[in-house]
């Protein structure tokens, strides 16, 4: 048997006489392993944009809004019924176990103003359970102490974006701004969250206790009226084991009778999340399909490409018969060659796909994140299919009777 070096030798240099056609052959692997990395490292993009999106919003959130109110026939949105009250909250994550912390908020879009500078944003009344729900921490200053909540204090705490746009370099703890023309004084300003998955700067608000809000700024109808409840369960289970038990509690403490809707909008953030993380492993897979579906074509092209060679080689291939060579030794030069031709390809391919991930993340919105395991898996594959492709052609060629093959023309 002819040593494999001697086999791979003969197969580089059957590769290099044939220079354009060797590209040719490879060019469909090429673009079949590019093609797959750079879908494969969009999707993984997208289901780490999802994850990150999951933890800048908290874990194991449940939102509860107030219900649907109807005028006239006219029905208004979520929310537009005040029904719920930051005590209902309260009694929600003391008498249900699953619940780990329910914080009330008020949300409303005002202008604020400090000095001549002014910012449009959002102004959110909560208590510090918020903050503790979200997972979002100070950069410096302090949170609403139980003075601020006792007392209804005019303290704010702002996001990275509101300073910038009214303070710039000035540092803001213990200045004045106005929300609706009523004084607040700075006490923290949280950590840079950047964007959410939605594209919202989550990093433009302003946060102002819950009972300040209520009392001096939101201009609510009833007391103590919020206008959702953000709830965190102890774990993603208790999210879905718990919503039952909270929607008990609400309607007991609505007094809701059997006939009567409910008041109130229950919503499982941790549900959609992993249904958005489903659907994105979804399409990664159906994206990375379809681009190797190349890799098949590419590999037809191998095949068909090698049976060419046999033929135009017949000669050759009588000669290495003649003086000794085996069935075996024909096939394994010829597996090898269409071996060669595709990790070549793979290799190119490789490179021409990190220049797609990099082409994608400067020219789009995306951002695709390639990893070893989604380089590795084209690349493999590659392999597989140029020696699939590679067996048929070298079984062909090992069959030549050595006396026709000589005689060959």
């Amino acid at each position: 048997m002819i040593q494999l070096k001697t086999i791979f030798s003969i197969a580089l240099r059957a590769i290099k006489a044939n220079k354009m056609r060797s590209i040719l052959t490879s060019l469909g692997i090429i673009i079949g392993v590019a093609a797959v990395i750079v879908m494969l490292a969009i999707g993984h993009g997208a289901q780490i944009s999802i994850k990150n999106e999951m933890k800048t919003m908290g874990s194991n959130l449940i939102m509860v809004r107030s219900g649907v109110a109807t005028s006239s026939g006219a029905r208004g949105g979520h929310g537009s019924q005040p029904t719920m009250k930051k005590a209902d909250g309260d009694a929600i994550q003391e008498k249900i176990a699953a619940i780990r912390l329910a914080a009330p908020v008020l949300e409303e879009t005002a202008q604020i103003v400090y000095g001549n500078a002014n910012w449009s944003t959002t102004i959110t009344g909560t208590d510090n359970r918020y903050f503790e729900i979200k997972e979002w921490n100070l950069a410096y200053g302090r949170f609403f102490n139980e003075s601020d909540t006792k007392n209804a204090n005019k303290t704010a705490i702002l996001g990275q974006t509101v300073v910038n746009e009214l303070f710039g370099d000035v540092d803001p703890i213990g200045r004045t701004i106005r929300i609706k023309g009523i004084p607040f004084q700075v006490v923290g300003v949280l950590d840079e969250r950047g964007q959410s998955g939605m594209g919202m700067d989550q990093d433009d608000a302003v946060f102002i206790p819950i009972t300040t809000a209520q009392k001096k700024v939101m201009g609510i109808q009833f007391p103590d009226q919020v206008k959702m409840i953000m709830l965190q369960a102890v774990d993603a289970q208790s999210t879905y084991t718990s919503q039952e038990e909270i929607t008990e509690l609400l309607r007991q403490r609505h007094n809701l009778g059997a006939n009567k809707e409910d008041d109130f909008v229950i919503r499982n953030l941790t549900q959609m999340m992993e249904m958005m993380e489903s659907s994105t492993q979804v399409m990664t897979i159906l994206l990375g399909s379809i681009a190797g579906i190349s890799l098949l074509v590419g590999g037809i092209g191998i095949m068909n490409i090698m049976l060419v060679s046999v033929t135009e080689r017949t000669r050759e291939i009588g000669i290495r018969m003649a003086i000794g060579a085996k069935a075996w030794d024909i096939r394994l030069q010829f597996l090898t060659e269409a071996m060669v031709l595709s990790l070549i390809g793979g290799l190119i391919g490789i490179v021409l796909g990190f220049v797609g991930v990099y082409l994608v993340s400067i020219f789009s919105t995306l951002t695709p994140i390639p990893t070893l395991m989604y380089v590795l898996l084209p690349f493999s594959f590659s392999g597989i299919v140029g020696l699939s492709f590679g067996l048929y052609p070298a079984y062909k060629a090992s069959l030549l009777n050595p006396i026709n093959a000589l005689r060959y023309e």
